[in-house]
């Protein structure tokens, strides 16, 4: 079992979602998140105020899923965020222990679904 982490620009999240689907990967935990890396953010002028904005707005999506759907969920993920330039994002896979489904009581794969 892993856990998906990934980081996306927010105007990415449709296209994500929907490569998600064709890949038949519905469950998913969205968030919006600030943060910076290379981009290393922008300046912006506010009432005449010079000011530097280095986090930026970032979405912040976590998909766990049994280990035969790991490569499919990633590669469904970059094709829908990936555009070439920086600031695309960033994938993070992690093992997850053990999972519990709280309604049923289920545990490991079972309970992932």
């Amino acid at each position: 079992m892993k856990l998906i982490t990934a980081y996306i620009q927010p105007e990415k999240l449709n296209d994500v979602k929907q490569e998600l689907y064709k890949a038949e990967i519905h469950k998913m935990s969205v968030t919006n998140a600030l943060g910076c890396g290379q981009q290393k953010g922008y300046h912006e002028s506010y009432r005449g105020v010079d000011m530097e904005v280095n986090l930026l707005k970032k979405v912040r999506i976590e998909i766990a899923v049994n280990d035969e759907f790991t490569k499919k969920t990633i590669d469904a993920i970059i094709a829908g965020a990936r555009t070439g330039n920086i600031g695309d994002g960033k994938i993070f896979v992690t093992t997850l222990d053990e999972c519990y489904r709280i309604r049923t009581g289920e545990t490991g794969h079972d309970a992932i679904g």
